[in-house]
């Protein structure tokens, strides 16, 4: 049973450490919603978000009064709309009118982002798959509070290197065509491998198929806090430090338990999971990098940075599913560059690369994210990248990402603003080698022999 004496002892860490509950996620099944006439569908959708999210926000700010907990965000997720949207949609300008209709509905119940412009399509591409994906740049430069994800593999069905190639020229041209806003587009999309059904963090959540009608997720994120309590274990050998972690994502996820259990019942939405991911801010003493070098590395891409980075989210994973119920998500430790001022500083100072970043993505969640390059990147050099990232999470059974920004008129050296929980980040260089031939093959990379587990 959680009460509130779990939470007072969490005080500090609220107040003085950045402990704040990051996400309360409304997952929301829109499969009756499906309809052959695009106006009844978006009718249809409209009517039931906003009957079952109209108090989404409202209640999030209520239980974080009461309990003293920030709530920073409130957000929905919803079925893929490659399905929802395949009985009705026949062009891509079809997918834009629906997120032009959940931007309106996102903005009408405040919350930060709807996340499930979305595509499953690590095996192959439907008509309204395809559809779906080329319209994203538009549906992107159009809308403000929309998230759109691609999942183009998975260790069961290997990845879909036509859905590859086909985002990375996606894209470029969502860069190209928000390039006014620093190519902002991009920060809301995500390609995915082994993405999980029931995440909460943005961009990559959606609701999948296999959840509920409708569902509570929560995601707790904690880097301060931990950060604060290995500073007090300074010196001591790696069973004082583990301990350490654990015992402090244990006294962290209860917090996000608490909210997860208080919110479900005040919405009467079940309860669905808590994502125990430490997720960073641009906020100073909020960042995954600086806990790397409390455990003993100079900066963050130091040789012992991946090593940590495993210790550190595997001792994460181990003190949080001992305090809920149910833990799901992602549940690691984020690494994006620009969220991060850690990371941030380990760039710019040389210690930090893409190289290091996708070697550090082996052991923690999620992958290479929020990553600013030069914005005359090729459209193949990305689908090479996310390839690359997609295979890691393919052989290593895990969910991996890429959220790359290429920013038009920016060069390695330059700075680019993003604002609020997207921070700023320095333009990092990417190998510029070829994998043209590479990522034109077409077709599918095969699962790998550990999938064939029937």
């Amino acid at each position: 049973m959680i009460n509130i004496f779990e939470v007072n002892e969490t005080n500090k860490m609220i107040e003085q450490e950045n402990l704040d509950v990051r996400t309360i996620t409304m997952g929301i099944s829109l499969l009756d919603c499906m309809d052959s006439d695009l106006a009844k569908t978006n009718e249809n959708i409209y009517n039931k978000i906003t009957k079952l999210a109209g108090k989404l926000v409202e209640t999030g700010d209520e239980i974080g009064k009461e309990f003293g907990i920030p709530i920073v965000n409130k957000r929905i997720s919803i079925t893929p709309m490659a399905i929802v949207g395949s009985s009705c949609c026949k062009t891509s300008e079809d997918f834009v009118e629906m997120a032009k209709n959940l931007d309106k509905i996102a903005k009408e119940l405040g919350v930060n982002f709807i996340g499930g412009y979305s595509a499953v399509v690590s095996k192959g591409m439907t008509k309204a798959d395809e559809l779906l994906i080329k319209s994203i740049p538009k549906a992107l430069s159009v809308t403000d509070n929309i998230c759109s994800s691609v999942n183009v593999g998975s260790t069961k069905t290997g990845i879909n290197m036509d859905a590859v190639k086909l985002l990375g020229e996606v894209i470029k041209e969502t860069a190209e065509i928000t390039k006014d806003r620093d190519a902002i587009g991009c920060a809301k999309l995500v390609a995915i491998c082994n993405a999980p059904d029931d995440n909460p963090f943005m961009a990559g959540a959606f609701h999948g198929v296999t959840e509920a009608d409708a569902i509570i997720n929560v995601g707790v994120s904690g880097p301060g806090v931990v950060r604060t309590a290995l500073s007090k274990v300074r010196g001591e050998n790696f069973e004082v430090l583990c301990e350490t972690i654990k015992k402090t994502a244990f006294k962290v996820t209860r917090v996000g338990q608490l909210v997860a259990r208080e919110a479900s019942k005040r919405l009467d939405i079940p309860f669905g999971i808590v994502d125990l991911s430490l997720a960073p801010t641009p906020a100073i003493g909020d960042s995954v990098a600086d806990i790397l070098q409390e455990i003993g590395v100079e900066r963050a891409g130091a040789p012992g940075t991946t090593a940590a980075l495993a210790l550190l989210n595997d001792q994460v994973k181990k003190g949080g599913v001992m305090a809920s119920s149910y833990v799901g998500g992602l549940s690691g430790a984020f690494i994006p560059v620009s969220e991060d001022q850690g990371m941030i500083d380990a760039v710019k100072l040389g210690a930090l690369t893409i190289e290091k970043l996708e070697a550090m993505t082996c052991v923690c969640s999620v992958g290479l994210d929020m990553i600013a390059v030069p914005g005359d990147i090729k459209a193949t050099t990305i689908s090479g990248i996310i390839a690359d990232e997609a295979a890691i999470g393919m052989i290593n059974q895990k969910t991996t990402a890429v959220r790359l920004i290429p920013v038009p008129g920016k060069q390695v050296g330059d700075e680019v603003e993003f604002g609020g929980l997207l921070g700023y980040a320095p333009i990092m260089p990417v190998n510029t080698f070829s994998c043209d031939a590479f990522v034109n093959r077409g077709g599918r990379i095969p699962a790998p022999i550990h999938s064939f587990k029937n």
